[in-house]
């Protein structure tokens, strides 16, 4: 409890998560604060790039061993059964309807970057090492959900006797090829092809000012979760306590198979962190596509303005004391 006392408090007095805060309480004062969306997306740009770039150099430094491999094979199976228990509490516990329940969990299954960034920078400032073929698991991670609530969706329907109107072309198009997985695994190849000397010329780039860039984005995600808080209304009691919990459950999951697999404390706590965090960025634009009729105001609420927060201000020091509990 006292580590977890210290980690907490050590997570609180970081720049970046002090950023994030000002942001949110901008918006509640009604400040005319305010980052050019051009900008913002410029950032998402950068951190995508940079995660990409030095994860696929250090897959190159590391080699493809037993250990990548296995990750891999976990990362996918995380991502397919992440979906699966969050549909089944939702639509059987919550009583959710059946579109809204998969499109949540299309989210829920799916990972945020940022806070994958952010418990990087945290794993930095209490020196605990990691290894950089966790990035390339974050990318396996991205897809595997969507999958799985649209066939559980179109399972539901099925059962219903009601025609299915998702296009498996465009599904493949929206999850696969979306412009974040493309760049990140693009970023990937090219900094396994660079190796270590790519990575030294780019260093000035995407290792040096990586921090400082981060506490911007995080300013700006503060502000956008701000702006959604007044939703918080239309979530529900259920959904609210659903979006803090959930990542916990999945995250005692996470822990418990990095760990059956040998993964050191660093690699443990990025995989917990993965697997407890919500997709607020290609998750809905696939959901939007393939289910119209699902309300945003749900799922985005919820990834963004609940488990977000959560997570970077709490979840992470949280996760990394139950890695350490599990041993």
């Amino acid at each position: 409890m006292q580590e977890l006392l210290i980690n907490s408090l050590s997570n609180l007095s970081s720049p970046m998560i002090l950023f994030f805060i000002l942001g949110f309480i901008a918006t509640m004062l009604k400040s005319d604060l305010e980052i050019p969306e051009a900008i913002a997306k410029g950032l998402a740009i950068y951190f995508i790039m940079a995660i990409g770039f030095k994860g696929g150099a250090e897959i190159a430094k590391s080699g493809l061993t037993n250990v990548v491999i296995t990750s891999a094979i976990i990362a996918i199976l995380l991502g397919s059964i992440i979906p699966v228990i969050s549909y089944f509490v939702l639509n059987k516990i919550g009583k959710i309807d059946a579109i809204n329940s998969c499109a949540i969990a299309a989210h829920y299954g799916s990972i945020s970057v940022v806070t994958f960034v952010t418990a990087i920078s945290f794993l930095g400032s209490i020196e605990v090492p990691y290894s950089g073929f966790m990035v390339g698991m974050m990318a396996i991670m991205e897809s595997p959900a969507i999958f799985i609530s649209i066939l559980m969706l179109r399972i539901v329907k099925r059962k219903e006797n009601v025609e299915s109107r998702l296009h498996y072309k465009e599904l493949i198009k929206g999850s696969l090829f979306n412009a974040s997985i493309v760049l990140l695994f693009g970023s990937m190849l090219i900094g396994y092809y660079s190796g270590s000397e790519g990575m030294e010329i780019v260093s000035p780039f995407f290792v040096t000012p990586f921090n400082g860039i981060l506490t911007l984005f995080l300013l700006e995600m503060g502000m956008l979760a701000g702006k959604r808080i007044g939703e918080f209304k239309a979530v529900g009691i259920f959904l609210f306590f659903f979006g803090i919990s959930m990542p916990v459950i999945n995250g005692v999951i996470a822990a418990v198979l990095s760990f059956i697999i040998g993964l050191d404390i660093g690699d443990r706590l990025l995989f917990t962190v993965l697997s407890a965090s919500a997709s607020y960025i290609v998750a809905p634009a696939a959901i939007r596509l393939e289910m119209p009729q699902a309300n945003p105001s749900y799922y985005i609420t919820m990834s963004l303005a609940i488990t977000f927060p959560f997570n970077i201000i709490f979840g992470i020091p949280v996760y990394y004391s139950l890695c350490n509990l599990i041993q």
